[in-house]
């Protein structure tokens, strides 16, 4: 379980979140929704630790923690967005990379890489490049590639902001496949009916750092 408490971030003289706290339950999937320009990427990146918070505190599994530790420990995934597949490599070479420069041996992350991309129904894809895939494909792809380091939480920033909107139900399915893998996930989302679907609990983020939680 990872507990985010008093989280606070301003830029220059806009406060973006204001002593906000979190739980984040093991193998549940938690929703962040609320208005453009409200923080929900801003805090999502406070998680992964790309962005620093200005004050507040980490607590994962009973202990005092930082974003940075908890990134340099591979407890946090994350699929971006724009999904930021590397487009000069092969799907499988997208999947295995980060795992090879961390010293998993080659044999070891196509193992791996392989088993993703049968559970994500991407064998088929494995020697094609992303210009060459679909939206759908694409956003497995980025799941797959945040697999491949093991983490124990997976974040997501707006999983279906770059796809057409007949593949929200796909999406959908995806975090519940994963979910049933044991994952923790954490999904951003302006989509409150996608957000329905996915999440066991909602934390809505106002601006002005106003928040609430439902379960």
């Amino acid at each position: 379980m990872l507990e985010l408490k008093n989280i606070s971030k301003r830029f220059g003289d806009q406060v973006v979140l204001d002593n906000l706290s979190v739980t984040i339950e093991d193998q549940k999937t938690l929703a962040i929704v609320g208005p453009s320009g409200a923080g929900k990427t801003t805090l999502l990146r406070i998680i992964a630790g790309l962005t620093p918070a200005d004050s507040g505190s980490f607590t994962y599994n009973g202990q005092p923690t930082t974003a940075a530790e908890l990134r340099k420990q591979g407890v946090i995934g994350v699929v971006f967005q724009g999904f930021e597949l590397f487009p000069n490599l092969s799907v499988l070479k997208n999947i295995t990379l980060a795992p090879t420069l961390q010293g998993v041996s080659a044999a070891a992350a196509q193992k791996h890489a392989r088993n993703l991309m049968d559970q994500l129904d991407l064998e088929a894809q494995a020697n094609a490049y992303p210009y060459s895939l679909s939206g759908g494909q694409k956003q497995r792809v980025a799941i797959a590639r945040a697999l491949a380091l093991d983490p124990k939480i997976l974040l997501y920033d707006e999983p279906t902001s770059a796809l057409d909107p007949n593949l929200r139900q796909s999406v959908a399915d995806l975090i519940a496949s994963v979910k049933q893998q044991g994952m923790t996930q954490v999904v951003v989302t302006h989509d409150m009916e996608f957000a329905k679907m996915v999440a066991d609990a909602t934390l809505t983020v106002a601006k002005q750092g106003s928040e609430s939680n439902e379960a």
